[in-house]
């Protein structure tokens, strides 16, 4: 066995995983589904405590007061922050997957420091987290923008970030503003300077194209509900944006984009991956080292902005889109994108693994000496913690309360054609998927467990039995 640190991709990749399009879908599924966890999952919620409805989900109490758009209720039709324990089950799932929790939050610029920072206090649990405030700023349909001018959406801005350093110096948080312009300005950028030296990433959005008229009307041929633009333009979009943010500031943070995707409302769903994927391998290609994450905007979807469609008769079941096959073979398993993985000395056990996030992190690299391809592959470890475990490119993962966990499905697609020795890459994220106040100094952005043993592999190349 040797140690292993996991590191940041190139440029990584986030998941959305709900919004006012789709239901929250649990991270067992959705591993099984694409094969390797994200470096984040983002979930979107709202807190507006002030108004009369609050808690409720607004969509669900309130009648929209402009049936022209998703958009015309007092507050935006996100789950609530705080209510039936969410977003914290969440965000707890996704940690134990071996991800980090990407908080998006459209919040009342009217609360009170001391709300802001009982909402600081609730996440600093959540290790190195992401925290996206009041995104898409610089437009009018969020509620932020209706109520507020663009200065105090920006000074809002920089006082929240401001408590999140006192109080949960772990959160990294995303300023997602307008898009650098010909002119070499960005959108806003007198009300939103401070802001950009203030946050850890800078994001705009990205459609390539989008039905914004989604659900109200259908993007027919001839309609002006909808749009699509070119990879070339967008890349030149981000390359002004950032060009302009370091100008600004005097800085140089990562770009990142944290909603992308192309709808296939526009261009139907044979379509809608061909664009994705060129602009995926235009970054990989061009190498534009400062473009550090995309976010894929969504798992599923109501309408046609995920890699699985909600079916209408039951919104727990999927239906798979021709977009996730791409996405996931040509995009999430391209080595441009995957986490960078170094081995270390040679580690006898009992061993401390470290938890920091998805790009800090320190396992365990086992290497297996197969015959050939297994009938049986399956792992036992009777400790009751969280493993995250990678074998032959596919990744699983191991509940605290479970012992046992089938491996087999690592050589489905991949047989072995012979012997060959692989590595098994093992990594223990938190048990409940938060950090836990022992006392260390680190403690919210470390996660550490001693692994007493090495997990058993049950692995057999013959089938006990043969119907004939």
């Amino acid at each position: 066995m040797k140690k292993l640190h996991m590191g940041p991709a190139q440029c990584a990749l986030d998941l959305g995983d709900g919004s006012e399009r789709a239901e929250y879908v649990n991270q067992d599924y959705i591993l099984h589904k694409l094969g390797r966890p994200h470096r984040a999952v983002n979930i979107m919620y709202t807190y507006y405590p002030y108004e009369p409805q609050w808690p409720a989900r607004i969509s669900k109490v309130c009648e929209s007061t402009n049936k022209s758009n998703a958009w015309g209720y007092p507050y935006d039709d996100y789950f609530p922050y705080g209510a039936e324990g969410q977003p914290f089950e969440q965000m707890k799932d996704i940690r134990r997957h071996g991800q980090d929790a990407l908080l998006t939050l459209t919040v009342d610029c009217a609360l009170t420091d001391e709300e802001l920072r009982q909402v600081a206090r609730d996440l600093k649990p959540f290790g190195q987290m992401i925290l996206r405030i009041n995104h898409e700023c610089c437009g009018s349909w969020f509620t932020h923008n209706k109520r507020f001018s663009y200065a105090e959406i920006g000074a809002f801005f920089v006082r929240f970030r401001n408590i999140l350093k006192e109080e949960a110096p772990n959160v990294r948080v995303i300023f997602c503003g307008g898009w650098g312009k010909a002119d070499g300005t960005i959108e806003q950028e007198d009300a939103y300077q401070e802001c950009y030296k203030a946050a850890d990433y800078w994001s705009c959005d990205c459609y390539l194209a989008l039905h914004w008229g989604w659900p109200n009307d259908v993007a027919e041929v001839g309609g002006t509900s909808h749009k699509a633009e070119s990879v070339e333009d967008y890349i030149q979009r981000f390359q002004r944006t950032y060009r302009r943010a370091k100008e600004l500031t005097g800085q140089d943070k990562p770009m990142i984009c944290a909603e992308f995707n192309t709808d296939g409302d526009v261009t139907g769903p044979l379509m809608q991956g061909e664009s994705l994927v060129r602009f995926f391998h235009t970054v990989r290609d061009q190498k534009l080292n400062w473009f550090q994450a995309v976010s894929m905007y969504q798992f599923r979807d109501r309408g046609r902005l995920g890699l699985e469609i909600e079916d209408p008769n039951n919104n727990a079941v999927g239906i798979e889109q021709p977009l996730l096959r791409q996405y996931r073979d040509q995009v999430l398993h391209d080595p441009y994108f995957m986490p960078a993985m170094t081995e270390g000395e040679e580690i006898s056990l009992p061993a401390t693994l470290r938890w920091g996030g998805s790009e800090d992190a320190d396992g365990l690299a086992l290497p297996i000496a197969f015959e050939g391809s297994p009938v049986f592959c399956e792992l036992t470890l009777d400790q009751p913690i969280a493993l995250m475990v990678e074998l032959n490119g596919k990744w699983f993962y191991k509940a605290a309360h479970v012992q046992t966990i089938d491996l087999m499905s690592a050589f489905f697609d991949k047989p072995l054609s012979g012997p060959q020795t692989l590595t098994m890459k093992l990594f223990a994220t938190p048990t409940d998927g938060v950090n836990v106040d022992d006392g260390s100094e680190d403690w919210a952005y470390n996660y550490r467990i001693v692994l007493e043993k090495a997990p058993q592999m049950r692995i057999r190349y013959e089938a006990p039995g043969i119907v004939e």
